[in-house]
């Protein structure tokens, strides 16, 4: 028998937790299990940038791989939809696309609005769902807490499945309590994330526009206060002062198009600093990681288990993170851990690159322990498990 299971997406847009149930979804799908995704958006407006869903590389990556993708058409413009909000037309829609599945996997609880909302109007199969919890801060999801409580105590959601202790810990205490619960801890595709040799690195690094021979921090996050932008704008100020090293910052927001970035370095007086490099969103994120000495993380809350200190890790970068979420935890014998505080963290990175040698063979060494293959086969067992559950109740 082959399991169909449905996953539910808020929409698709950049961010680390659509990266990884992606790989989730693209690692789990095979003649066993055959997974579909359903996005409430097609269009999603984030951190100033408008980001179509079949321009997202996550979308295709999902197609290329035989997924079907299908979506209610919506755009995403802050705060999630309702219970409420949903037409009958769309309702009618996604009840027709939950009736085709077995198991229904939510990322995050922002979709969950929909599974509401089949309920109430009647509509809603009987199928097991879980949902995938992706942060440390339940008390910023705004209305979407409230309906994952809600959907736990009246059993509609069956299992939760927390990426962190920090997150399982966090959502406990806002009062989430489901039938069954998992932690199940992020793994990438060491794969993809995977070194290069010294002269492929240089030329990596040409091709960038970086230099050959000096130090490259790089910083890979949204344009969001969670991550704290101006915490790593300052501590590059006062490490720049002091060092020719070179900064790379990447994500939605970060890039000359973003007023409230400009303003943050004209502040810090890196605004016309050649070393200062602001890409925005990219496709090419191993590559990215593979030019770097060292992936910055400066986030003030919200992390649970931050897939960039992994990614660059394993491509060879030292992750150096402030300590939120399991951040210190996972990133333990490879990666440095720093206050929140820019001179304690330039004091960091100048540290690190003093050491860099040994360091980048310390996260280099520490790739088996990253890898998503562990993580596929925790999710797989959650799954059938659900399938289990729902055969035994018949």
């Amino acid at each position: 028998m082959t399991t169909r299971v449905l996953h539910l997406f808020e929409g698709f847009f950049a961010g680390g937790a659509r990266i990884l149930h992606t790989d989730v979804v693209r690692g789990l799908h095979s003649d066993r299990e055959r997974h579909s995704v359903l996005s409430i958006a097609a269009t999603a407006r984030r951190e100033g940038t408008v980001q179509r869903m079949t321009a997202d590389p996550r979308y295709r990556a999902l197609r290329a791989a035989g997924v079907d993708v299908r979506s209610l058409g919506r755009r995403a413009e802050g705060a999630p939809p309702a219970p409420e909000a949903f037409t009958a037309d769309e309702l009618e829609l996604a009840a027709e696309i939950f009736a085709e599945a077995d198991v229904v996997v939510s990322l995050k609880e922002q979709p969950l609005g929909l599974l509401l909302a089949l309920h109430d109007r009647g509509l809603l199969p009987r199928v097991p769902v879980a949902v995938a919890l992706h942060r440390s801060d339940p008390e910023h999801a705004g209305p979407a807490l409230g309906w994952l409580r809600r959907a736990a105590a009246e059993r509609l959601v069956t299992t939760t499945i927390a990426c962190a202790e920090s997150t399982a810990d966090a959502y406990a205490a806002a009062g989430v309590r489901a039938a069954s619960e998992a932690v199940i801890a992020n793994g990438i595709d060491i794969r993809l994330f995977s070194p290069v040799s010294r002269s492929r690195r240089a030329r990596l690094r040409i091709a960038l526009g970086l230099p050959e021979d000096l130090p490259v921090i790089v910083y890979a996050a949204r344009f969001d206060e969670m991550k704290d932008p101006e915490l790593f704008v300052t501590a590059a100020a006062r490490h720049a002062s002091r060092n020719d090293a070179h900064y790379v910052l990447c994500g939605a927001g970060m890039d000359a198009a973003n007023p409230a970035l400009t303003r943050l370095l004209v502040d810090a007086g890196l605004r016309d600093d050649p070393r200062v490099h602001t890409w925005g969103i990219r496709d090419d994120m191993p590559d990215v990681y593979r030019v770097a000495d060292i992936v910055a993380l400066t986030s003030a809350y919200g992390e649970a288990s931050p897939l960039c200190l992994r990614e660059g890790a394993a491509c060879g970068a030292t992750p150096v993170t402030t300590d939120v979420g399991d951040a210190a935890r996972e990133v333990r014998g490879f990666g440095a851990v720093t206050p929140r505080d820019p001179e304690a963290i330039a004091g960091t990175w100048e540290r690190v690159l003093r050491h860099r040698t040994w360091m980048r063979r310390a996260a280099l060494a520490a790739r088996p322990r990253l890898d998503r293959a562990r993580m596929l086969a925790e999710y797989r067992a959650v799954i059938d498990a659900l399938t289990e559950r729902l055969d035994l109740a018949a």
